[in-house]
């Protein structure tokens, strides 16, 4: 059977140049493809877990331990969890509702903001109020104790749909800087966008260099020059 997972990343939209990620709710069903990270690069991660309740993270500590992964710090208070969460460098983030939501909401959000790994929800029971506001701070999945048999495989779908969703990232940001480089040579060189990008694929050509790239450094010089004049009237 196909792991669950809760997970709340479907759809990303490209919007003036921004990402954004819309989030329903529910559980849905994420199959294994090609891509799918293999069971080496995630046998042994670095986990950190939080807890406003001191009795919760000392159940967790040992399920994730013995599925093989590093518990790299417990945290329970939330002015603590942003600095540890950037010296720690986790490779995926366990963040369980205790007795306060706002707690628990806290807690994501300063770990959202340090991390570059992907927070989960640890829920007793299916919470969508929770939930919500969850994915508002930045939340990826969620997952209940229900599930602990099957943690290590929920774990391994959302490291694969966080990367995905990186690489999503990176892809419409590329296109975000060439759209910007097109526009700068149409207006230096008075020519249509056919042709400013014709011009940014003649200079990756003859420098060998990735269109992007050619592209970043149109933009990043434009930042220096001077604006043009506007002819006198």
């Amino acid at each position: 059977m196909k792991p669950k997972v809760n997970s709340l990343w479907k759809e990303v939209a490209f919007r003036s140049g921004r990402i954004v990620v819309r989030c329903p709710f529910g559980g849905t069903t994420l199959g294994r493809g090609s891509g799918e990270l293999s069971h080496r690069e995630t046998e042994h991660l670095r986990v950190l877990i939080a807890n406003e309740r001191k009795d919760r993270l000392a159940l967790v500590a040992p399920l994730v331990a013995a599925l093989g992964h590093e518990v790299i710090a417990r945290e329970i208070e939330v002015e603590d969890v942003g600095a540890v969460t950037a010296r720690e460098r986790p490779d995926v983030a366990l963040v369980g509702l205790g007795e306060s939501s706002d707690h628990a909401l806290g807690l994501i959000e300063k770990i959202v903001r340090e991390a570059a790994c992907p927070v989960v929800a640890l829920l007793h029971a299916p919470d969508p109020t929770f939930v919500k506001e969850a994915s508002k701070r930045g939340v990826f999945a969620y997952i209940t104790d229900s599930e602990a048999k099957d943690w290590q495989s929920s774990i391994d779908i959302v490291l694969r749909r966080f990367s995905e969703y990186h690489e999503l990232e990176g892809a419409f940001g590329r296109r975000a800087v060439t759209e910007r480089a097109k526009g700068i040579l149409m207006e230096r060189h008075s020519v249509d966008e056919p042709n400013a990008f014709e011009m940014l694929r003649e200079h990756s050509r003859s420098t060998n260099r990735k269109v992007v790239d050619v592209a970043s450094a149109v933009v990043d010089g434009h930042r220096l020059l001077p604006k043009q004049r506007q002819p006198p009237s």
